[in-house]
């Protein structure tokens, strides 16, 4: 058997590492090149040094964009990781014929997010819509509202449909990580008097820690992220209501045509999220990660 050549790795990672520069490296060299000039796509650029940077922590809808998709991190934290733990830990505990449900939770995981935003469209209107139409039929027509035309409520209803969304998700990874928790340790600590509850809060669910904070990393970098819903349901409106960071990003670029602003948005972005997910990424080292992956 001939020896491997020293040179041999680097030579089969070289077509991976050319599609890899190709594809992300030299687009985000350009990009952040290009976030130091002012440039419409058709006229002549021209470099402004920092000031697309400096104008962004001045821009009020930016900001407001960017509070916005921390609220929206919130939110989904919530009706999609806790809501996918919570489905996860009652299809395990209903047993073995739990397949139609566990189907049934990932479908809208596998639907056009352009369809399931129309439809939640429909469903979220005032007139003909299911949420009003059920208030005005049980007599709480004090609580039928736009939900999607008020302020207060547009954000929330979003993030309502993204929970219906990736709950089921979360749900099938949550599902495969309990699975995986040896029965003896759930019968010790059945025989010691906990209740289902216990069990599960107290046993299950620091025993797939790991996977919850795999789930947590992936729900925030994923946030970011977000546009079609946003953009199909809301466009970032009532008053920029709803308005998250992608959403401004593409108004500003296909919008106003101000390339080199739109280029220094999404550098800060990229930079806002390479910074969050190294900090989760080292408290999950820190803290060891140990339990069932």
């Amino acid at each position: 058997m001939k020896p491997v050549r020293a040179w041999t790795p680097y030579l089969l990672l070289a077509p991976a590492f050319a599609v890899f520069a190709f594809v992300v490296l030299i687009p985000a060299l350009a990009n952040t090149g290009l976030s130091f000039a002012n440039w419409s796509g058709t006229d002549t650029l021209s470099w402004v040094g920092l000031d697309n940077f400096a104008r962004a922590f001045r821009d009020e809808i930016y900001l407001k964009a960017y509070g916005n998709t921390f609220i929206y991190i919130g939110f989904t934290l919530i009706f999609e990781v806790f809501a996918g733990l919570v489905l996860a830990g009652l299809v395990t505990a209903a047993g073995r014929k739990t397949a139609f449900y566990r189907v049934a939770f990932f479908v809208p995981v596998v639907l056009p997010m352009l369809v399931i935003a129309v439809l939640w469209s429909f469903v979220y209107s005032d007139d003909i819509g299911l949420i009003n139409g059920t208030l005005r039929g049980l007599g709480l027509d004090s609580l039928t509202r736009v939900w999607l035309g008020d302020p207060s409520t547009a954000l929330i209803a979003v993030s309502l449909v993204s929970g219906w969304i990736y709950a089921g998700f979360y749900m099938a990874i949550f599902y495969a990580a309990l699975m995986r928790i040896p029965k003896n340790v759930l019968e010790a600590a059945t025989i010691d008097g906990a209740s289902q509850w216990q069990v599960f809060f107290r046993v299950k669910v620091p025993m797939i820690r790991p996977m919850i904070e795999v789930a947590i990393l992936l729900c925030v970098t994923g946030a970011f992220q977000s546009f079609d819903l946003f953009y199909v349901m809301t466009n970032g409106g009532p008053d920029h209501a709803t308005e998250i960071i992608t959403t401004y990003l593409v108004e500003v670029v296909f919008r106003f045509h101000d390339l080199g602003y739109g280029a220094a948005l999404s550098t800060i972005m990229t930079v806002v999220v390479v910074t969050i997910g190294l900090v989760l990424v080292r408290l999950r080292t820190k803290d060891g990660g140990n339990g069932v992956d």
